[in-house]
């Protein structure tokens, strides 16, 4: 059965859709979360002289985690909920400008988040966007503040009391090292109720947070098998403004920011600033400028501050690069950063982030969609069958890269699959499906098609052109690719099928592209059966005189009552035998004067159907199990004569399948059945054939109760 939770699902999701259609999730119109307004709160708490309490994240036990943070774990011992105006006579929510040192870890294992926070710190512009500045202690405080994310594509407000767990009268999490300031605290205590809780944030990448705190689309290079480009990718993605980290890996616990012989830092964020070229003794050679967010200890070997290659270069590139103030910031030659450095994460910004015109912009496309088991949840190649029922999405590219220096003429692109709320799930005992993507080139005969869904032979003829690198079970799946101008096909998967979950699919590209999914139309050509009560035979006439009775009509009671002794004879069908709610959908289709029966043409026009059905039933039954799988229902339903896109897909499986994901012959033919009568509901109603109809509350209960 459809559950109320499903039909109010799929209301909340058309709301949604029409919400962003109006621009609500940017940035300057974020998405209210759990709908509290912060101002509305706040004028609230100031009019009554109340400070804030958040009734949606407790300060409670369950706010701070479910398992080694979770009620009755000795970890939680001693911790009480305190007020910054409980911990400390005068506290700052920001004291001069955030910084680095604002970011001490606490007893969280949330170093990634922080390392995150801590690089947000350098760009004034996109910390403003997370942190709202209008924020303080003093006036009009009322124990309430906000901060905004992006998550899966649209920015979220998240609104907070200043309640902390503490102990001790110290903060239990993140803090800074001036205990009066507040900000990274309130900070994480917000990104924590986004999440579920404390817990919940424990483990992850710093990319993770690079995303949720810009909107933008992080990628980590490998610098032992960093590709031929890779300084060129750096060069690129400071033009457009991008975030740029960089670290150096430990080897053991006691490696953590310990300091090697030429002055770098181990198990450190380093920031990347700067990328060029300067001719040195007839060679030209690449530079990188790293920076130290410590603002001191700097790197003491080739190309640093007081080494002797800088008099090697002309006075020119010496006096535009070098700077010989110990201010954390060096240069290095890109061959011995890469020597020394493990990787290079660069999170690209995307245009609405960056309003300095003097950067580089990125074009943008992102598309939402869902796996469901049963219809698109689909699993990767390795499941042929099913692979081609994940949801597809083509891409256009038309520009070549203006690149004229470059071998390869081609169109640079950036794809990000990501997981929607996995790590909220992690309450509930979820995590992080292992995702990935493939990308085929789109065939002559689909090139400038968009309603079609390709099906189970393309896959099986063709190979792919790219894919991500790996499927892993990270939040996102992200890689570079640069292919020739033309029309690809991208498929999002999960590794294994039928596994439930949410997902956005992100392109950035250095030309405009156009990014759509590819669906099926909504359609219906079934073919009209057409009888005369002439060419009724007498042996079916003299059938129905004796099941109709004396009225010569058959009721849904008497219909359920045939259909079940004939197919229950059978056994080459399962069935659990036909619901009086399924024959009464027969009834309603065919029933043409209102009486609530059929009469002998009704009813052999229905009886032929059903011996149609039949036939598409048996003839996808491919295992001769005597039940359809939800794949060969798929199939099966677009022969009788419908198209569905991926959406109707997954209300077909949630109404008509059992757990197991078999459809038996009579939810079969229920869904034909109900199917056909909606598409012939709407066509009356669609009187000047539109494609829209517009309903008062009477007649939509009036259709909908049919």
């Amino acid at each position: 059965m459809i559950t109320a939770t499903t039909m109010s699902g799929v209301a909340s999701k058309l709301q949604h859709d029409r919400e962003k259609a109006q621009g609500i999730g940017t940035n300057a119109h974020a998405v209210k979360y759990l709908n509290q307004d912060y101002e509305a709160l706040r004028r609230h708490c100031l009019e009554t002289g109340r400070l804030f309490e958040d009734e949606t994240f407790e300060a409670e036990a369950s706010s701070l985690g479910f398992n080694e943070l979770g009620p009755g774990s000795y970890k939680i011992r001693g911790v009480t909920w305190q007020r910054p105006t409980e911990l400390t006579r005068n506290p700052k929510f920001i004291q001069e400008d955030a910084t680095r040192t604002d970011i001490c870890q606490g007893a969280l294992g949330d170093c990634w988040l922080l390392a995150a926070i801590a690089s947000l710190t350098l760009n004034k512009q996109v910390l403003a966007r997370v942190v709202p500045h209008d924020q303080s202690f003093e006036d009009g405080y009322a124990g309430i503040f906000h901060f905004e994310f992006w998550q899966f594509g649209e920015w979220v407000d998240v609104v907070i009391d200043d309640r902390l767990p503490a102990r001790d009268g110290e903060l239990l999490f993140v803090h800074s090292a001036a205990n009066s300031e507040f900000w990274s605290a309130l900070l994480e205590k917000a990104y924590a109720k986004l999440n579920g809780c404390y817990e919940a944030l424990s483990g992850g990448s710093t990319t993770e947070g690079f995303e949720d705190f810009t909107g933008g689309i992080a990628e980590v290079h490998e610098l032992r098998k960093a590709g031929p480009n890779l300084f060129k990718i750096i060069k690129k993605a400071l033009n457009r403004g991008s975030l740029l980290g960089c670290s150096i890996d430990i080897t053991s616990q006691h490696d953590s920011e310990a300091i090697t012989s030429q002055k770098l830092v181990k198990g450190h964020a380093y920031s990347v600033t700067g990328a060029d070229e300067v001719d040195y003794r007839g060679e030209r050679v690449q530079l990188i400028r790293i920076r130290n967010p410590w603002g001191q200890v700097e790197w003491t070997g080739a190309w640093s501050d007081r080494s002797s290659e800088w008099r090697s270069v002309s006075d020119e590139d010496r006096s535009r690069l070098k700077n010989a103030s110990e201010d954390g910031e060096f240069w290095m030659s890109f061959s011995d950063w890469k020597r020394h450095y493990s990787r290079i994460e660069i999170c690209n910004l995307t245009p609405d982030a960056l309003t300095d015109d003097g950067f580089e912009k990125w074009s943008l496309s992102k598309y939402e969609g869902t796996w469901r088991r049963g219809s698109t949840a689909g699993g990767c190649r390795n499941y042929p069958n099913t692979f081609w029922q994940n949801p597809q999405f083509v891409i256009k590219l038309e520009e070549e890269d203006d690149d004229p220096d470059d071998n390869e003429a081609g169109c640079t692109f950036i794809v990000g699959l990501i997981q929607k709320n996995r790590r909220k799930m992690r309450k509930m005992g979820e995590d992080m499906h292992t995702i990935g993507f493939a990308i085929y080139e789109v065939p002559d005969e689909y090139v400038g098609r968009r309603q079609v869904h390709l099906h189970k032979n393309f896959f099986l003829r063709n190979a792919s052109k790219a894919r991500s690198e790996t499927f892993i079970n990270l939040r996102e799946v992200c890689s570079r690719f640069c292919l020739p101008p033309g029309e690809y096909l991208v498929l999002p998967s999960t590794f294994e099928p039928n596994k439930n979950g949410d997902f956005a699919v992100r392109v950035f590209s250095e030309k405009h592209a156009e990014f759509e999914e590819l669906d099926d139309p909504i359609d219906c050509h079934v073919e009209e059966i057409h009888v005369d009560e002439d060419d009724i035979d007498d042996r079916f006439s003299n059938l129905f005189d004796q099941l109709a009775g004396h009225d010569c009509e058959i009721s849904a009671f008497e219909l359920q009552r045939i259909l079940n002794r004939v197919v229950t004879k059978r056994k080459d069908i399962k069935t659990s035998g036909f619901s009086l709610a399924t024959c009464r959908n027969m009834v309603n289709l065919l029933d043409k004067d209102g009486s609530g029966k059929l009469g002998i043409v009704e009813f052999k026009i229905l009886w032929t159907k059903i011996q149609k059905y039949l036939d598409y039933y048996r003839e996808h039954d491919a295992d001769n199990s005597g039940c359809m799988s939800s794949a060969e229902m798929r199939v099966a339903v677009e022969e009788a004569g419908f198209t569905l896109n991926n959406p109707l897909h997954q209300i077909l499986v949630a109404r008509y399948s059992e757990a197991s994901l078999s459809i038996d012959f009579d939810n079969f033919v229920c869904c034909l059945v109900r199917l056909e009568s909606l598409f012939k509901t709407f066509k009356v109603l669609d009187k000047d054939d539109s494609g829209t109809v517009e309903l008062s509350l009477f007649e939509w209960l009036e259709v909908a109760m049919l």
